[in-house]
């Protein structure tokens, strides 16, 4: 059995979707295990086409895989559908998706909050997409959320409404002077969006396990990256889910055990989106080059990416809490054309020299980047097939990052496209 688990090793938006799509025609089920329309994954065909996914598995794009929205997902079924009617229109072969009957359905009171709680607070927010996660996961943890399955029983569904409201309206009349929400019509909506998913919702976590049992190949993939993890990330500005591997059994329902390789994705650069601290974030032409060049703007919120160096603290974390065996290098192209590639070490804190995460919020936030300069190269290496293809100094880039960065750099993304994927070593 093979269960391989897809982790953004960043701040997300590494290049997700170009992994997974690589990894299509060799795995049976691709399976997202947390996050919510929040994120998004970007795949471009050979065919040139571009497909952005927001909640729904890479593994929609490749014949013959099963798909799976796992238990960790809090599913919007206003874009669930939605997107679902742009592949369709597209002449995506979508039958093979399947829901787990026990992920959280992200309800419209859950927006609400969303948006007016993140203009409440002012320069003090989080950076949230108004895309209702958080609070849809909050509503989960404390065990008043709604669930899939809730859409097959109109009597539980509507209980579980009417309770959800009688403090939400509340929080939305008297302290946000907003307008409250109609119970009725919520039912009535979402049962309304359930007639076009119902033949979808599976035990989905029985599924995988059998498949597993069947020698089959199962890729777990998960939505924005290690730095945005609720228990590891940088901390509040973070997502509500656990992108990290271990997050990716708790979200499909199979043991740790069945884990056998650990891909991270990794930019050949840093970008973030949102607010919290990124050390080696520019503010120059550096930073503008890289942005432009890497087209760096969020797939599901179309806002601009922070850009900055290549982090190898961040980098040497990600390996550690989440095993990561092996590192699916992106957008190495960006960096062509320049004189010298720096890459951040090290951090300076409070003076000190410090080689590893800082323990607290704090000595991230006030964390100086030690940089190490590397030589860069001009030439175009887009049509690079093989590794010793990239001009030397590309290739010292890698082996210095894959060095630093404590994992073997075993496939190197050369250009957007699907065959634009050098790969020295396979992962299934």
């Amino acid at each position: 059995m093979a269960a391989i688990v897809l982790i953004g090793a960043q701040w997300g938006d590494e290049g997700k979707g170009k992994a997974t799509d690589l990894l299509g025609g060799q795995i049976n089920w691709v399976v997202r295990y947390q996050g919510g329309n929040n994120a998004g994954h970007t795949v471009v065909l050979p065919s040139g086409e571009t497909f952005a996914l927001h909640l729904i598995p890479s593994g929609i794009l490749t014949p013959g895989v099963q798909n799976v929205i796992g238990n960790g997902v809090v599913v919007d079924p206003g874009v669930l559908l939605t997107e679902l009617g742009g592949l369709e229109d597209r002449d995506v072969d979508t039958s093979g998706l399947l829901i787990s009957a026990d992920a959280h359905l992200l309800m419209p009171y859950h927006v609400a909050i969303d948006k007016v709680t993140e203009r409440f607070l002012g320069n003090k927010k989080i950076g949230t997409t108004g895309r209702g996660i958080g609070p849809c996961y909050q509503d989960k943890i404390a065990r008043v959320g709604v669930r899939v399955a809730d859409v097959l029983d109109e009597k539980i569904l509507a209980q579980k409404v009417e309770a959800a409201l009688e403090l939400k309206n509340q929080i939305l009349v008297k302290i946000y002077n907003r307008k409250a929400l109609d119970p009725a019509q919520v039912v009535d909506e979402v049962l309304g969006q359930a007639e076009g998913f119902k033949h979808r919702i599976a035990d989905t976590r029985l599924l995988l396990n059998q498949a597993l049992e069947r020698n089959e190949t199962v890729l777990l993939e998960g939505s924005q990256g290690t730095l945005l993890d609720v228990d590891h990330g940088t901390y509040p500005y973070v997502t509500s889910s656990n992108p990290t591997a271990g997050g990716a059994a708790v979200g499909a329902g199979i043991g740790p055990n069945k884990i056998t390789t650990v891909l991270g994705i990794l930019k050949a650069y840093t970008t973030r989106v949102g607010s919290g601290p990124f050390p080696t974030e520019l503010f120059d032409e550096h930073g503008a080059y890289l942005a432009k060049t890497g087209g760096e703007v969020g797939v599901t919120t179309g806002r601009a990416r922070r850009c900055g160096w290549f982090d190898a603290v961040i980098a040497r974390y990600a390996t550690r809490v989440n095993g990561i065996t092996d590192y699916f290098l992106t957008k190495l192209d960006v960096l062509s054309s320049l004189d010298t590639v720096p890459i951040c070490v090290a951090y300076e804190v409070d003076g000190e020299r410090v080689e590893d995460m800082p323990m607290t919020q704090t000595g991230f936030h006030h964390a100086k980047p030690i940089y190490e300069e590397m030589p860069g190269w001009w030439e175009d290496i887009s049509q690079c097939k093989t590794f010793e293809d990239l001009p030397q100094n590309a290739q010292n880039y890698i082996l210095r990052l894959e060095e630093l960065s404590g994992a073997h750099v075993s496939c190197i993304g050369v250009g957007p496209g699907r065959d634009q994927t050098i790969v020295r070593r396979a992962i299934v």
